[in-house]
């Protein structure tokens, strides 16, 4: 995997040598942005977003740097600085060059990547636009933010529409479907509703989530035919819309480790035509894992838990993905390495069986592998002996590799030849790799007995000369440089040893043995001879720079000397902070992994080469100040090219001026035990060290003298102050005193006066007093008047009253009998009114009888002509049959008025009503037993019929049914003149039931005689002149009834008395 920090440069190449993307994790390269400040940070990459052909993306960081990175032509460039964080971008407009970035103040701004210049700025949001959503043909775009989404035209940027939402209901995303003109708005309480573009119509409404679904939908992925939607949320649970049919067809379930959907993408492919079926889903562990949603399989996943994704995005060729991972970097996979293993072909079916090999065996065919203190053997075919070679091994070259093994299996050969080539270790290996070179023994025991020894006393102010803001920072180098000074006392009284060891405490301050034993290493073999000349610089280190500066560069030793300037300015600077004051963090860790890798003279070789490098700036400098500035802040060197100039000096330096010579070869340190260092004037230190003591025992003894000085000065002032306390408390209680005096006098003044004007009062209030006796008895006497007064008026308003009510309520009595005298004409009006409509209704009824009757009359006297030519004795029969029937109907008749009649009685006197009861059952018994005669005389009569008629039976069937049409015209007349009778019979509702009750058996009486023998009613036609005379006086009588029940019910209502009985 490679790696790329854009650092300070605005243009570059992606990668220095073709990528080759491992199958197990498809990264084809690793972009960081970095600063080069003195302490270096990575600028985090906030979004990222791929143009239309998929070789080239935008990526801004949270500082507003946008690069365009070109997969194709393995180029980045700066195309803007914006100066603040970027929330949303897009590359895919209709201008390829120009692309739309929204930012935190909530604007959208449209920039060139050619030109890099504005092309328009957009406002309207009042919160951050979380997403740009840009139409297929690159016109248009969506803005969303959580409380509103806007529609722009990319032509004009001009906003041609706003959606608005309740306050209540938050947008989650709206975007346009791929190859459609259709909008889809998804809001956050999993409603889906998908618009027309042009005209904003609904087009339709996805169902809310199946029941039982928790899921609430935070991101959504389409595929690129438009046809599905994923929808996921805090949840393992993915649902699959088919956006056609507006229906959920499938529910994906994620493995239990996903506890929540972080993002959603579709993987395109180049042969599915858009119907795409493997979905990225981006989870809360920083996984993003590819499933196939028709065979719901997992096919690949990128990111670690250790290096997690915070958002990615797809090429729309589907062969790049863009992922930023949880520290801020980029990384760009490739797919074609993440897929290799599935889309591998599956082993040919055809074996091919090769012939045995021959017994000749080549040159070629012996394969020896050489390795120290090991017997090597050619590899040898069975068929054939060779003879074996052993070959021995050289003991110098065995010495040389035994230097060369380090501990962890490594080998510092090897690992120089990867440094050479690759200028730099692994980031992630490389502190593994410094500590196997170094060959740290981590002495647990021997580092905490220096740690327990507490901070030495050299650093207890150490805050005050060097203010770091960490805290945890400033405390881990505290308690290493402690662990130094306890270790050799030289380094209590070091200057220079706080800047030597801060990158370090800087890079292992989560491991602080590491980081002293990297410090004590690096003291003990690269800062040989350094503290020789103590407490002054090494002039002899100082002097081995300036013999090599002598040899390569005699311009520029001659230009230092002509200026005044000292290795003490050039050189010792550098030496004193390790190159941290002018390189970057990673300039810094580049050129250790060379120092840690090489002799120890290559630190004195690499500030020859610094100064060498940068010799055409320091001849232009002629003061002294500018040189001092030089050596102690960043300059624009590239590193690389001081480490080449190193590997060169190291090569080409004369053996009798080269460091390595005077410096002796690296030793690790002991194990178990730290070694002495006392490599320093012991006689000075010791003397430092004296001198520094008597004066720390001179400083506390000065400080404990005026410790005390301060202490009965203290006491002193503090009773002097008691003192003066004391006087003005005496002075304050005399002053209080006399003022107390002054006031007791004005006091007794003031009482003496106030009696007298108390004296005053109470002679004014017995006068008082007795004018209000005499008041109050002639308002009590007034009191007792007037209250008999308003008895007296009171007892006359009481009789008024009473005169005045019992008028009121006679007035109201007559008031109420004319209003009685009115309802009951209005009663008697309505009854007239009613009783006139019942009589028209009713002669209607009769006349539309008749004449249907009569209609029917002549149909059946065109029978009764037809059928007198056949039997004249039957017809005879008939017409005493009809005769009497006609009888029995009129005896019904009477029998009805009869009982009318009794029910009259009945209501003016109860005590007749049994009575009348009995003598309706035995009319009613007398009937039914007559009825009995009369049928078996008429069953006797069909049985003689039915002989004579059989022959007939054919000719006859048509007048059976015309005299069945006859007999129910007939019966319905007779129902409804009985019905119209009793309607308008004015009783309780139990006396008009019992009228129905006695009426029904005659009205059943004449059903079951005319269903006897219908043909009686035929037969009786044959005298038209009698069956008229029947009618009349049939109607006549009904008449008369219905003029009887007209006068009863006149006098009903004149006597209302009666209805109540």
């Amino acid at each position: 995997m490679q790696s790329t920090d854009l650092g300070n440069k605005e243009s570059g190449k992606i990668w220095h040598r073709k990528p080759s993307p491992a199958t197990h994790n498809g990264i084809i390269v690793n972009i960081v942005h970095s600063t080069s400040e003195y302490h270096p940070k990575v600028l985090r990459f906030l979004n990222v977003a791929f143009d239309g052909s998929g070789d080239s993306f935008i990526a801004g960081d949270h500082q507003g740097n946008i690069y365009v990175f070109d997969l194709h032509g393995n180029r980045f460039n700066l195309v803007q600085r914006t100066a603040q964080a970027c929330t949303a971008l897009a590359f895919n407009l209709h201008r390829k060059s120009e692309f739309l970035v929204a930012l935190a103040d909530y604007s959208i701004k449209c920039f060139d990547t050619v030109t890099k210049e504005l092309v328009s700025w957009m406002r309207g949001h009042e919160s951050s636009v979380c997403s740009i959503s840009v139409h297929a043909s690159g016109r248009y775009a969506i803005t969303t933010s959580s409380d509103t989404a806007q529609l722009w035209d990319l032509d004009t940027f001009q906003r041609k529409r706003k959606l608005n939402i309740r306050q209540s209901v938050g947008i989650q995303k709206v975007f346009f479907l791929p190859l459609s003109n259709t909008i889809l708005s998804c809001f956050k309480d999993n409603s889906i509703f998908a618009w027309e573009c042009d005209t904003l119509f609904c087009k339709y409404q996805l169902p809310g989530p199946p029941e039982g679904s928790n899921i609430l939908y935070k991101v959504f992925a389409v595929t690129r035919d438009g046809r599905i939607l994923a929808a996921g949320g805090k949840s393992n649970h993915l649902h699959l819309w088919c956006l056609e049919a507006t229906r959920l067809f499938r529910i994906i379930q994620m493995p239990a480790k996903v506890r929540a959907v972080r993002h959603l993408e579709f993987l395109p492919d180049s042969f599915d035509a858009g119907s795409n079926q493997v979905l990225g889903v981006l989870s809360q562990d920083g996984i993003m894992r590819f499933v196939n949603i028709q065979t719901c399989k997992l096919l690949f996943e990128i990111g670690t838990v250790e290096e997690g994704i915070s958002s990615s995005v797809i090429s729309p060729h589907g062969r790049y993905i863009a992922s930023i991972m949880e520290n801020g970097s980029l990384n760009v996979y490739s797919v074609q390495a993440l897929t290799q293993e599935i889309n591998k072909p599956p082993p040919p079916l055809v074996k091919v069986i090769e012939d045995l090999p021959t017994n000749t065996v080549s040159s070629s065919n012996l394969k020896m592998k050489i390795m120290p203190g090991r017997v090597q053997r050619p590899a040898r075919c069975k068929e054939s002996k060779i003879p074996t070679r052993v070959l021995k091994q050289d003991l110098t070259g065995d010495l040389e590799n035994k230097e060369n093994e380090l501990s962890e299996g490594l080998n510092k050969k090897r690992l120089q030849v990867l440094l050479k080539g690759y200028g730099e270790y692994p980031t992630k290996y490389r502190m593994f790799i410094w500590r196997s070179l170094l060959q740290l023994p981590e002495n647990h025991t021997a580092f905490s007995s220096l740690v327990d020894k507490g901070t030495h006393a050299a650093y207890l102010s150490l805050q005050k000369k060097y203010p770091i803001k960490s805290r945890k920072l400033l405390r881990v180098l505290q308690r290493t440089l402690s662990a130094l000074a306890h270790w050799s006392a030289i380094f209590s009284d070091t200057p220079y040893l706080p800047l030597l060891a801060f990158p370090f405490v800087k890079l292992f301050q989560n491991n602080q043995l590491i980081c002293f034993e990297v410090v004590a290493t690096l003291i003990v073999n690269w800062c040989q001879h350094w503290f020789e000349y103590f407490p002054n610089p090494p002039i002899n280190i100082l002097s081995m720079i300036e013999n090599v500066l002598a040899f390569h560069d005699k311009e520029l030793l001659q230009h230092f000397i002509d200026r005044d300037i000292t290795s003490q300015v050039y050189a010792w600077p550098l030496l004193e902070t390790l190159f941290s004051e002018v390189l970057t963090r990673e300039e810094w860790l580049r050129l250790f992994d060379n120092i840690f890798s090489n002799h120890p003279s290559f630190l004195l070789m690499t500030v020859v080469a610094y100064s060498t490098c940068s010799r055409a700036p320091l001849l232009n400098c002629t003061l002294k100040n500018d040189f001092e500035y030089f050596f102690h802040h960043r300059n624009n060197l590239d590193i690389n090219v001081v480490i080449r100039e190193v590997y060169r000096l190291m090569e080409s330096t004369p053996a009798d001026i080269h460091p390595k010579s005077m410096l002796d070869a690296f030793v690790a340190l002991t194990k178990g035990q730290y070694p002495i260092f006392n490599q320093y004037p012991k006689f000075i230190v010791d003397y430092q060290t004296r001198e520094w003591e008597r004066i720390r025992n001179d400083e506390l003894d000065f400080l404990r003298e005026r410790q005390t000085v301060e202490n009965m000065q203290a006491e002193v002032d503090e009773q002097r102050a008691k003192d003066e306390a004391w006087y003005q408390k005496q002075e304050l209680l005399r002053r209080a005193e006399e003022t107390r005096r002054e006031l007791l006098l004005q006091e007794e003044e003031k009482m003496a006066q106030q009696r007298q004007r108390l004296a005053a009062v109470k002679r004014d209030l017995e006068i008082k007093e007795i004018h209000l006796q005499d008041a109050a008895r002639r308002r009590l006497l007034k009191l007792q008047q007037d209250q008999r007064e308003m008895e007296l008026r009171r007892l006359e308003d009481e009789i008024e009253r009473k005169v005045q009510m019992r008028d009121q309520e006679i007035a109201a009595t007559a008031k109420d009998l004319e209003i009685r005298q009115l309802e009951l004409e209005a009663q008697k009006r309505l009854y007239e009114k009613d009783l006139i409509t019942s009589q028209e209704a009713v002669a209607k009824e009769i006349r539309e009888d008749t004449d249907a009757h009569r209609r029917k009359a002549a149909l059946e006297e065109h029978v009764f002509q037809k059928l007198l030519e056949n039997s004249q004795m039957g017809s005879r029969r008939a017409q005493r049959v009809m005769e009497d029937n006609l009888a029995k109907a009129e005896q019904a008749c009477l029998n009805a008025d009869w009982q009318i009649q009794t029910l009259h009685k009945q209501k003016c006197d109860d005590q007749q009503r049994s009575q009348g009861y009995y003598e309706v059952a035995t009319l009613l018994r007398e009937n039914r037993r007559k009825e009995v005669e009369v049928l078996n005389a008429m069953m006797e009569e069909e049985a003689k019929k039915w002989k004579e008629a059989e022959e007939k039976e054919f000719h006859l069937q048509s007048a059976k049914k015309a005299s069945a049409l006859s007999d129910a015209s007939r019966k319905w007349f007779l129902r409804q003149e009985t019905s119209a009778a009793l309607e308008h019979e004015e009783m309780p509702w139990l006396q008009r039931q019992y009228v129905d009750s006695a009426y029904l058996p005659q009205t059943s009486r004449l059903h079951d005689v005319s269903d006897m023998d219908p043909s009686t009613h035929i037969f009786s036609r044959n005298n038209p002149t009698e069956w008229n005379h029947t009618e009349h006086d049939l109607l006549k009588n009904v008449r008369d009834l219905r003029r009887r029940l007209t006068a009863r019910a006149r006098n009903s209502c004149q006597h209302p008395h009666l209805l109540v009985t």
